[in-house]
């Protein structure tokens, strides 16, 4: 594609080397501006480009415009739905219409930019499903660790790609406000739970992943077609309460602990602005089991992962108030999946269950080998026993009313436009 092979530039001057969406990128997402009427666009340095008035133009045609009267019910659940093909007219059309040296259209395509802080973003989609996965092998060994020291990997970690279905309903886009969770909780030393707010709230640090083209039920994907079922990824933050977990998690797993609120980026930055920072999975230590026959695929292994990295930043309340910037909790990378996105979808569907357009799953918490690259408080403090000091003098080991967390992650590659993801942030507020 013309904006994957050259450094592209655009005649929106603010995309040109902008920190998440130079022209290379055109993520899709849903916003409002001015009243409540949701609207597909996609962003492109400091502006949301309005497609259904970038459609009223007549200068996008065929697939591309069917790409986006799937979408105007202000929503990409159809859109998805068409698959890649549709998807891919419509970014090779903005790739010609917002390039530097074919401005011929520009006055027209001009009336369509809106300033991306004079917008109000959405979920991109209806959730019908949300899936979370377990595969960054570095968060499940360090807190397995926690837990049983000696050994850390349950025997099925390294054969089967390890999920649990989270709760659609209570996923938000960037800037919604996280109200501390009340559940059950049993202290240290008591006999008896008691009902109270989440004393050791946490964040997780994910990648989301949105699903296009469905299956119907009873029919599994193949791991070769796994990428024309996928629309594209964002970033997760699948917060956490880590007291209420310890107490109900066995023997079902993750229950109110995890469905008070998951929060998203809500941009969709498609495969196709990906590409250029595909690259081989990791090679699995040797003595590991290699997967069984319907998730090997050579080519998902040569070109399956993606070098996407991940960065989380906190701001407390006192930080604010004493003009402190965010301070970086941990630095990762998305090659600590041990699986690879087209093995999550494959496996999710061997059994015949049928996935939806706008299904969402999540990757699981992605740490690295480091302290500084772990992906969660949990972690970072031991569970609880090693507190973080912040730039304000304060110490966290888990959060504290006021809190705020920022998701951040960057593609970057020799030759080719970085690209971004834009943020991911929650602030903890008390709870009602």
């Amino acid at each position: 594609m013309s904006g994957q092979t050259r450094l592209q530039r655009s005649w929106v001057a603010s995309a040109n080397g902008h920190s998440d969406f130079p022209i290379q990128n055109l993520p899709l997402g849903i916003f409002s501006h001015g009243d409540a009427r949701k609207r597909v666009g996609v962003a492109i340095g400091d502006y949301v480009l309005d497609l259904q008035g970038v459609l009223a133009t007549g200068l996008i045609a065929g697939e591309a415009a069917q790409a986006i009267e799937a979408a105007a019910p202000g929503e990409l659940n159809s859109l998805f739905e068409l698959g890649r093909g549709p998807r891919v007219a419509l970014r090779e059309a903005l790739l010609s219409l917002l390039d530097h040296d074919r401005s011929e259209h520009r006055p027209l395509i001009e009336d369509c930019l809106i300033l991306a802080s004079d917008c109000v973003m959405h979920l991109p989609a209806r959730i019908h499903d949300y899936t979370d996965f377990y595969v960054g092998i570095q968060h499940a060994t360090n807190v397995g660790k926690l837990f049983r020291p000696d050994n850390p990997l349950l025997p099925n970690y390294k054969h089967v790609p390890i999920a649990y279905h989270g709760r659609a309903s209570s996923i938000r886009p960037s800037g919604t406000e996280v109200l501390r969770p009340s559940g059950q909780v049993l202290a240290p030393g008591a006999a008896q739970p008691r009902l109270a707010p989440s004393a050791r709230l946490d964040y997780e640090l994910e990648i989301g992943v949105w699903i296009g083209k469905g299956n119907a039920m009873g029919e599994s994907v193949a791991i070769s077609d796994a990428s024309d079922h996928i629309a594209g990824l964002c970033l997760l933050n699948d917060w956490s309460a880590r007291d209420i977990q310890a107490w109900e998690y066995q023997p079902l797993g993750p229950f109110l602990s995890k469905s008070f609120i998951t929060t998203i980026s809500p941009w969709v930055v498609t495969l196709e602005a990906l590409e250029p920072y595909r690259c081989p999975q990791p090679e699995r230590p040797a003595g590991d089991p290699q997967p069984l026959p319907y998730l090997a695929d050579e080519k998902d292994q040569a070109q399956g992962a993606f070098d996407i990295e991940l960065e989380v930043l906190i701001q407390s309340e006192r930080m604010r108030l004493m003009g402190l910037e965010p301070q970086r909790l941990a630095l990762s990378n998305t090659l600590s999946m041990y699986w690879t996105v087209a093995q999550m979808l494959t496996h999710h569907t061997v059994n015949g269950c049928p996935l939806q357009a706008g299904d969402l799953f999540g990757s699981g918490t992605l740490s690295g080998s480091a302290p500084d690259q772990y992906g969660s408080l949990l972690e970072i403090t031991e569970g609880g026993k090693q507190p973080v000091t912040l730039s304000s003098g304060e110490e966290r080991r888990f959060l504290e009313d006021g809190d705020e967390i920022f998701l951040r992650a960057r593609c970057a590659r020799p030759g080719v436009a970085s690209i971004g993801f834009g943020e991911c942030r929650g602030k903890v507020v008390r709870a009602r």
